[in-house]
């Protein structure tokens, strides 16, 4: 993996020096951030791009076959602004918001209500309305001081980059004795981006095209009213940056327009707000209507 890597990085350079092709030189901090950029974003600022996916989420119950209970389909828009500093190096931030609709697992339709299978009882739909979901700069010095390299591990030419999160912290919907009682939120999201090296590389191109896959692994949905019952919930879904936001689905693109008409574009690159989670936007939402 590591020689298919330094094949591509190479061959790049060879372009770069021969002048034929402006390329990112992998090796260098600054490459590295031209190549997250490329994948996550863009090269320019304020330069809008919209991600999609499209999944399954199920209920693992202990004892109990495991149960399909949504399709899924989301949606990230987002942005990138230059961010600079004087020992970290040069970088840039990510701002975005993003929708995950909760499906009929056969039809399709969005799910205004959900009947709860364990409980019986009939319960509003939530979708995910997350805004902002914004990311901390990233710069071309790591916190080693030295400078960050692109190295993706790579199949021929396809790279590929693994991110594993592991979430384990107060959860906003819990008392004051958490400490002592436990109800923390624990999950993992993973996400896999893959993405040509060469089509990284080349910077006559603002962006690359990039396919994603996305797992999740959490507790029950606050919506669902689960409680303190046994079991969880894990989602997993694949999709792709778009050429456009209007490259949606017009399910999304009709669900935007009547009741989240922000979705349209990112937030502003030096947007301050904390970012909204699942439980989060339910507390704000619960909290409202009582």
């Amino acid at each position: 993996m590591k020689i298919t890597f330094t094949l591509a990085w190479a061959g790049a350079a060879l372009l770069a020096a021969s002048g034929a092709v402006a390329q990112i030189d992998f090796a260098t901090g600054t490459g590295y951030i031209q190549a997250q950029r490329k994948i996550h974003c863009s090269l320019k600022d304020n330069d809008p791009v919209t991600y999609m996916w499209q999944g399954k989420g199920y209920a693992r119950v202990p004892g109990e076959r495991d149960k399909l209970l949504f399709r899924v389909l989301g949606m990230n828009v987002r942005q990138c602004v230059t961010a600079n500093d004087p020992e970290k190096g040069e970088g840039y931030r990510l701002v975005s918001r993003e929708i995950m609709l909760y499906l009929h697992p056969q039809t399709g339709e969005i799910l205004r209500e959900w009947d709860n299978p364990w409980t019986g009882e009939t319960l509003e739909v939530l979708h995910v309305a997350n805004d902002p979901v914004n990311q901390p700069p990233s710069f071309s010095v790591g916190r080693d001081g030295k400078q960050r390299r692109f190295e993706p591990m790579m199949i021929g030419d396809t790279a590929f980059l693994a991110y594993e999160i592991p979430l384990f912290y107060t959860n906003p919907l819990g008392g004051d004795y958490q400490a002592y009682v436990g109800n923390r939120y624990h999950a993992t999201e993973i996400f896999d981006f893959t993405a040509d090296i060469n089509d990284i590389a080349d910077l006559s191109k603002d962006t690359a095209k990039v396919n994603v896959a996305w797992v999740r692994m959490a507790p029950w949905l606050p919506w669902m009213k689960m409680g303190s019952r046994a079991g969880l919930t894990y989602f997993n879904a694949v999709g792709a940056k778009l050429n456009s936001w209007d490259d949606l689905p017009a399910l999304m693109k009709d669900e935007i327009k009547a009741n989240y008409p922000d979705y349209t574009s990112p937030p502003p690159g030096d947007d301050a707000r904390p970012n909204e989670t699942s439980w989060t936007y339910f507390k704000k939402i619960k909290d409202t209507a009582e």
